[in-house]
């Protein structure tokens, strides 16, 4: 493709480890790639780790480069954009009370009835992000290393989705990270949060460039592959970091 008008990324195994800050290295290539196109992040992860994981990071930004970047958490239920002090939410979908309570109790259940729930996980493993509720199978705060070995087939993930799927039939199920269970509102994912982007920035989804870590049928990723945009499949933010190096030199 000719030079893309927006880059976009996933967020966790694609700019950072799963839940962590991303590097310094990727810091520095995101506002070199700000100071040149659009660039957007998109991801399952709630408000709270976008600011600490990406903003915190990324430092003062002068207001033209703070104004090319765009973030949309919980897999574009939500977006945000700077607003001239702050990043601040152009729109958020999100769940009502029964939907959310219904969800929770389903997730559990059928995570019980699998022998998939954790009696010591690291941290929560049910999450109200809002417009997403999230199930993590060893906790909010499990190490890299045990959620890498949890299911790396998938098979897990996808015999709890299956189960909660038919429970939830006006919601949409679907597996998240690697060890993850994401339920939104229906016909929300990522292909929905690009769509939503190309709307509001006027860019075509083919004049976008995609990278992420789960671009393989059935992963996170794939619907924006599946939508037409451009993308990239990567293995973890070194291997991004490299690609954007790359990229860097062609803009």
């Amino acid at each position: 493709m000719t030079s893309p008008a927006l880059v976009a990324f996933d967020l966790d195994d694609t700019l950072a480890p799963s839940k962590g800050p991303i590097d310094p290295r990727i810091a520095s290539l995101l506002r070199s790639l700000l100071e040149k196109v659009e660039v957007a992040v998109i991801s399952g992860g709630n408000e709270a780790q976008f600011r600490s994981q990406i903003i915190a990071r990324l430092g003062d930004l002068d207001p033209a480069a703070a104004d090319r970047l765009h973030l949309l958490p919980t897999c574009g239920t939500r977006y945000l954009r700077f607003d001239g002090a702050d990043f601040s939410p152009v729109y958020a979908h999100d769940l009502s009370a029964e939907q959310k309570s219904t969800a929770l109790a389903a997730l559990r259940e059928e995570a019980e009835r699998l022998g998939l729930w954790e009696a010591e996980p690291w941290g929560d493993i049910l999450e109200d992000r809002g417009s997403q509720i999230t199930f993590s199978a060893l906790g909010q705060k499990a190490p890299h290393e045990a959620k890498r070995d949890w299911d790396p087939s998938g098979a897990k993930r996808a015999a709890l989705r299956d189960a909660v799927a038919v429970r939830l039939p006006d919601l949409e199920v679907r597996s998240g990270g690697s060890t993850s269970i994401d339920v939104t509102l229906a016909g929300i994912d990522k292909a929905f949060g690009m769509r939503q982007l190309a709307a509001h920035t006027s860019i075509p989804l083919a004049s976008m460039l995609f990278y992420g870590d789960r671009l393989d049928e059935g992963g996170n990723d794939y619907p924006v592959l599946a939508i037409g945009v451009p993308s990239v499949a990567v293995h973890g933010w070194e291997d991004t970091a490299d690609r954007l190096d790359e990229l860097l030199t062609t803009l």
